[in-house]
């Protein structure tokens, strides 16, 4: 089963959940929840949420997640008592995308569409590396 990821728009909550967002955004505003802008859509009334540990502590509580099938249900992510180097460098990827402001994100986005991974590895010096 998977996880929910750690920014989610109402929609997809909302869908995830089977409910509709006018309940989502109502959550957000009596819950206090921490929101952002999202990228490229215009008049800034669309926005992402950060699922954080209270986020999921509320959805955890709701009827409509009580109600879902095991199979699509929230679980907790597995946890592993080993560190791989890749997980390591996964979390630091995801560090930094999350830290990254909207147009930073639109830009590497641009990016990767332009030139792709070879492109971007070769931006980073990394094209040559085995």
């Amino acid at each position: 089963m998977k996880t929910l990821p750690t920014k989610m728009s109402t929609e997809e909550l909302a869908d995830r959940l089977g409910i509709t967002r006018q309940t989502v955004n109502r959550w957000i505003r009596e819950q206090g929840w921490r929101t952002e802008p999202m990228p490229g859509i215009k008049g800034g009334r669309a926005r992402l949420i950060f699922i954080t540990q209270d986020v999921l502590d509320y959805l955890a509580n709701t009827p409509a997640l009580r109600n879902l099938t095991a199979e699509s249900q929230i679980d907790e992510p597995a946890r592993s008592y080993s560190i791989k180097e890749s997980d390591v460098v996964w979390r630091q990827i995801t560090d930094v995308l999350q830290n990254m402001t909207p147009q930073e994100q639109q830009r590497l986005h641009r990016l990767l569409a332009r030139e792709g991974i070879c492109g971007f590895l070769s931006r980073l010096g990394l094209d040559d590396e085995a």
